[in-house]
């Protein structure tokens, strides 16, 4: 099992910057990829940045492009998301996700989900 701890979020101005952090403990030997991802109220769950755990750049949604950075530190087990020049349609829940072999193809571990609100 891996267990997924996120911290951050919170309510900013248009334009502002937030930052979310997650942690990651437990059978972390066995993940092979992380990633964050949202929905909002009324929407599907979309990917917003993934990334192997070990090696390569993140894939990014295009609408966040240039705005938000995702960071790994697969030594730490620490998967961060900073999110600038925020936007009210990044309004969503936001939920940190883990993939390891048991899952398939897809993430099978994922946070209890944070809150980011951007106001207008």
């Amino acid at each position: 099992q891996v267990q997924l701890v996120e911290s951050g979020g919170g309510l900013v101005q248009t334009g502002g910057s937030l930052s979310l952090s997650c942690v990651a403990s437990g059978r972390t030997s066995s993940i092979y990829a992380v990633g964050w991802f949202r929905q909002a109220p009324g929407k599907e769950r979309e990917s917003v940045g993934v990334v192997n755990w070990r090696y390569g750049s993140p894939n990014y949604l295009d609408s966040v492009k240039g705005r938000f950075t995702l960071l790994r530190d697969n030594a730490k087990n620490t998967v961060d998301l900073h999110m600038n020049r925020l936007k009210p349609e990044d309004t969503a829940v936001y939920y940190c996700a883990a993939a390891t072999p048991e899952g398939g193809h897809g993430y099978n571990f994922w946070g209890q989900g944070t809150q980011v609100t951007v106001s207008s």
